[in-house]
């Protein structure tokens, strides 16, 4: 009861409006507080890849109705077409495919999050939502990102519409961030908990997305282009919203309907690495033994048309575009920010004190050793977009405030049983960071946010912090190390001035990783 009284101030604080739809009319205001600006900022970035207007601008018909393109392909409708699929942004992407093509439709099945129907219907987002007499059926799971009992109806409903197709067919499958979790069915005699159990010990020891979706997919019906060839002879489009740094098809969701790559010894390599392979129970190793003695060898999916529709790189280029209209200098320093959330944050908080150093030459000279190590950080971080050069040559140039953004989904090695998610512990030891440096007479502040609105099991989407964070924590009597050890960030920014750095925005329908933003403004 003493734990559920400590984070009542986060909920009694939480604002009840979700974000704007679609981006907010940027206007300069001098003196506007650091943390309302960043709000603006990383609602703009949301409001631009908002599934509805994507989704329209990838697909169009011909003006008698009767055929479909889809980039450089066309497709003949003739009440033949069909639709699944799962993720967090598919409740949108199918309402809007049903405004569209409602009258060639024939039947529908997506898997979304519990409950996200009815916080749309609560804030009034009629577009989100399908028709009442929808031919579309909706399931709802995989509470907290995880995939549950409710998921693998929704995902055995789905490969048993796929598998009734025929050659005449079109299905059209839409796919989001958080596709993976509303997706699960295992191989028999893998069960569902056998599954889940190996992906958290996965997770925990610090496995990438990509490692994660590797055993997911040797494990699974669906994922691995199972879909595609359920649905096989019939001509399959995937419309896609990626949340995989790089938006490689064969990652997303663990790719359905890309033929997968991989084989028994990669997943073999990935379960040594980490230590579980003399762990995994008995059914996972009766799949992965008739998985490497498959005679039909690898499956092929050239009935396939894989369409990125919207990216983190999509949603940063209009933030950019926002701060500028604010009147910063602003640069997008990578989409494809990964590794360990440590490693990350020291990058970060260097790179806040080296810049801050530019704005302010006379008062804050960085050394050059600090700049070495900051080039140092970045190259082991080995992110293949870094604009790392291009930023400080835009700092040294810049003769006022500076935005600099990024984006992508850094990950965190679980220590303790504290509540919390990546962004809330990206921002808190951003936060830690920033106090040991020198940062001289320049305002500086750091927000990080799912652009889904959830950040892990919480109800926040993120958090921002300034340098000041560790003194104004310790004025309350909260220790940034112990919070962090314990991985319950969440707890530490509800408690911290009654939780005012955290982000709330409700579910956005949305989801391309994170966006993290990073304002310098001279004092």
């Amino acid at each position: 009861m003493a734990a559920a009284l400590q984070v009542l101030p986060c909920l009694v604080r939480a604002p009840s409006r979700l974000l704007f739809w679609g981006p907010p009319v940027a206007r300069l205001v001098s003196g506007m507080a650091l943390s309302e600006q960043a709000r603006q900022l990383f609602e703009s970035a949301v409001g631009a890849v908002q599934p509805g207007p994507m989704l329209q601008r990838a697909l169009s018909l011909d003006p008698d109705g009767r055929q479909l393109k889809v980039r450089d392909r066309s497709f003949q409708l003739q009440q033949n077409l069909y639709l699944v699929g799962f993720g967090k942004a598919v409740l949108g992407m199918a309402a809007a495919v049903e405004e569209l093509l409602g009258q060639h439709l024939v039947q529908g099945v997506i898997s979304v999050p519990k409950g996200i129907r009815a916080a749309m219907e609560h804030a009034g987002k009629q577009e989100i939502l399908l028709k009442p007499h929808s031919r579309i059926q909706v399931f709802e799971g995989a509470e907290d990102n995880l995939p549950d009992r409710d998921a693998l109806r929704a995902a055995l409903a789905i490969r048993d519409l796929a598998e009734r197709l025929t050659a005449d067919d079109l299905l059209l499958v839409l796919i989001s961030g958080g596709g993976s979790a509303l997706l699960p069915a295992p191989i028999p005699p893998v069960t569902l908990e056998e599954k889940q159990m190996l992906t958290k010990l996965l997770a925990a020891r610090g496995a990438t997305i990509q490692e994660l979706n590797t055993i997911r997919k040797a494990l699974s019906q669906l994922k691995g282009g199972g879909l595609a060839q359920a649905a096989y002879p019939a001509q399959v489009v995937s419309l896609i919203l990626s949340d995989v740094v790089g938006d490689p098809v064969e990652v997303i969701a663990s790719g359905p309907t890309v033929a997968s790559t991989h084989n028994v010894q990669d997943c073999l390599y990935i379960l040594n690495r980490y230590g579980l392979r003399g762990a995994l129970p008995r059914s996972v190793k009766t799949v992965l033994a008739q998985a490497d003695s498959d005679p039909h060898g690898p499956h092929t999916c050239g009935h396939v048309l894989n369409v990125i529709i919207g990216s983190n790189v999509l949603a940063l280029a209009e933030a950019q575009r926002q701060a500028q209209l604010l009147g910063y200098r602003a640069v997008v320093l990578s989409a494809a920010i990964q590794g360990d959330v440590k490693s990350v944050a020291q990058f970060y908080g260097l790179l806040a004190h080296v810049a801050g150093a530019h704005l302010i030459p006379s008062t804050a000279m960085a050394s050059v050793d600090e700049t070495v190590k900051l080039r140092e950080l970045a190259a082991k971080l080995q992110l293949s977009d870094l604009q790392l050069e291009e930023v400080l040559e835009v700092v040294v140039e810049a003769k006022g405030p500076v935005c600099l953004l990024a984006g992508g989904e850094p990950t965190v090695q679980l220590q303790g049983s504290g509540k919390g998610g990546r962004n809330q512990e990206l921002a808190l030891r951003v936060g830690a960071e920033l106090a040991r440096w020198s940062l001289g007479p320049v305002d500086v502040l750091f927000l990080s946010g799912g652009t889904d609105g959830q950040d892990g099991p919480t109800e926040a989407a993120g958090a921002w912090v300034m340098p000041e964070l560790k003194s104004q924590a310790a004025a309350e009597g909260l220790d940034v190390t112990t919070f962090l050890a314990h991985n319950d960030t969440h707890t530490f920014f509800c408690r911290l001035q009654g939780g005012k750095h955290l982000l709330y925005t409700g579910l956005t329908g949305t989801n391309v990783m994170d966006a993290h933003l990073l304002l310098l403004r001279p004092q």
